[in-house]
């Protein structure tokens, strides 16, 4: 057994656990219920009887009749408590794992589209399996019961039916087996093209101006085949179980009822007597007939196993430590990073003065991103330590790091329903006037106060350029009191004039504030304090940008932008 099917039968466990109330109603309502079911065949034996002897029968009747309706009632309420059961099951299962998928952040191996196919195609079959075990076990029981009964009325009968079960048992084993492997192929075909369809709407307006439609669309669908195979190999695997089954029972309820007949004819049985066998019999054949249950336990099983793979993965741990009042010093020492195609971070070693602004500066997929993760532990190094006024960021409580460590993205993700939720997202204590003041210092309360209602707009009849939504972003991360804000190309869809106005303003209400700015402009490396060279996995100097600028490699970083530029600012 891998470790992901162990791990996805302990969380069907976990499962089963955190909705005992509900089942322990279920399997005592499926109790009363199969009591009735088995009294029944008596019942109505003992009714046909007192009609026959024409004595009594009223009584039987009557008996029968709220036996039937008890059993009705119980099935009734155990489909409300089972829906009711899922329900539960699937809301945990899904807060459970999307819980870790956030945690986890940029450590997950899987790609948003599979993430989101797997939280909703695996949670909803998890959570139905311990209801429908609980139906199964007190089915498996009723179904004993009853051939202990055929034994007692006519042990040749029940020895025929036995003689069924082994090749049943078979036949289920064998059909779990192969329907949750094409059940894990079905699923695995679903999340890909969900993922490819997610990467693809992302990028809409480039295939639109691209014109490939047509080339993108078949990307999307290449998994179809895998699709359409897994999907015919689940039908294969049912065909072939069901018409094994739809053999199995009938020549099993013939050899039965045969055997049953031939005692009446013998005188060892009564026609009441064989009635009642029918009526065991259809029970005791229950069981036999849970093939549509079998295949909702490889449903199941699949869903969990990949519902595991997500809650195996890594996650950071929380420390306790705070970092007390310090001003907002940062270091990173021997800091190595590696990737599967080999080291992007090798040994580094910065130190960013509290207070001051540092750009951090390098061709484009040098690093320049992950560093700047690292220091708020959006990412984790492979060796190496980060500190926050010289306390390991591993050993910060995660509470105390987010409020020490404020963040302001080159493509920042507006979460909420309205505009003004977005600014003052993750942060209740924000009112009103905070995030004004926020928006004011990013240039961003003009076009805010434009929108149809200002800042209660909602987000969906809000349309934003690039740009704007940069200026939303650093007003949500100007709107949060931090000791250091990591500013990650969160200018760089403004154009010259308005990023002069936003850096000024950003001056002025961050001075004092450690700034770790990711620049690819050297207008904007010039305006802060001291510019961190990366080059090669390495820091390769540190300096003022004027001064860095008399080297030829480092304006290369900068591309064709004139020498003007990347001083006229500083000087």
């Amino acid at each position: 057994m891998d470790t992901d099917t162990a791990e996805g039968t302990r969380l069907l466990f976990a499962t089963a656990a955190r909705g005992k109330g509900r089942l322990s109603a279920i399997l005592i309502l499926l109790v009363v219920q199969g009591g009735a079911s088995l009294a029944i065949p008596a019942l109505l034996a003992a009714a046909v009887g007192a009609a026959v002897a024409r004595a009594g029968v009223g009584r039987w009747v009557g008996l029968l009749g709220l036996v039937i309706t008890a059993s009705a009632l119980t099935e009734a309420a155990v489909g409300v408590l089972a829906s009711s059961s899922i329900g539960q099951g699937t809301a945990w299962l899904q807060v459970r794992t999307v819980r870790q998928l956030l945690r986890q952040g940029t450590r997950s191996s899987l790609a948003a589209g599979d993430a989101c196919a797997r939280v909703m195609q695996g949670a909803g079959s998890a959570a139905g399996l311990p209801s429908t075990a609980a139906i199964w076990l007190v089915t498996g029981l009723e179904s004993a019961t009853a051939l202990v009964l055929l034994f007692l009325i006519d042990w040749r009968a029940g020895l025929a039916l036995c003689l069924a079960l082994p090749v049943a048992l078979v036949l289920a084993r064998r059909f779990v087996g192969n329907a949750s492997a094409a059940q894990s192929a079905y699923f695995e075909a679903q999340a890909t093209i969900s993922a490819r369809l997610l990467n693809a709407l992302a990028g809409a307006r480039t295939i639109r101006a691209a014109g490939t439609v047509a080339t993108e669309t078949d990307r999307v669908l290449v998994p179809l085949p895998a699709l359409s195979s897994a999907g015919h190999q689940l039908w294969r695997v049912q065909r072939g179980v069901v018409w094994q089954f739809g053999l199995l029972l009938p020549l099993t309820e013939i050899a039965v009822l045969a055997v049953a007949g031939l005692g009446v004819g013998a005188g060892r049985t009564t026609a009441a007597q064989l009635l009642a066998v029918a009526g065991y019999l259809a029970i005791a054949m229950g069981a036999l007939g849970q093939i549509d249950s079998l295949f909702e336990f490889a449903q199941a099983r699949a869903g969990a196993r990949r519902l595991a793979h997500i809650l195996a993965g890594p996650v950071p741990s929380s420390g306790s430590r705070s970092r007390g009042a310090g001003p907002g010093a940062v270091g990173l020492r021997d800091i190595i990073v590696v990737r599967e195609d080999g080291p992007v971070l090798d040994h580094l070693t910065l130190d960013i003065p509290a207070g001051r602004a540092m750009a951090l500066v390098g061709r484009s997929g040098v690093g320049k991103s992950l560093v700047a993760a690292l220091v708020g532990r959006l990412a984790d190094p492979d060796a190496g330590v980060i500190t926050l006024d010289g306390v390991p960021v591993q050993e910060l409580a995660t509470s105390e790091l987010r409020h020490a460590v404020a963040y302001a993205f080159d493509q920042p993700a507006l979460l909420g329903a309205t505009v003004h939720d977005a600014l003052a997202y993750g942060r209740t204590d924000l009112d009103r006037a905070d995030v004004t003041a926020a928006a004011q210092a990013a240039r961003a309360d003009g076009f805010i106060r434009r929108l149809p209602l200002g800042y209660r707009t909602p987000l969906v009849r809000a349309p934003m350029s690039g740009g704007e939504r940069q200026r939303l972003g650093l007003a949500r991360a100007l709107a949060r009191p931090a000791a250091v804000y990591v500013l990650d190309d969160a200018t760089s869809g403004l154009d010259t004039v308005t990023e002069a106005e936003v850096v000024e303003a950003l001056t002025a209400r961050l001075d004092g504030r450690t700034r770790l700015v990711v620049a690819h402009r050297a207008t904007t490396a010039a305006r802060c304090d001291l510019v961190a060279w990366l080059d090669d996995g390495r820091i390769r100097a540190v300096g003022p940008h004027v001064r860095l600028w008399a080297d030829p490699d480092y304006r290369a970083v900068f591309g064709e932008q004139p020498a003007a530029l990347g001083v006229a600012a500083h000087a």
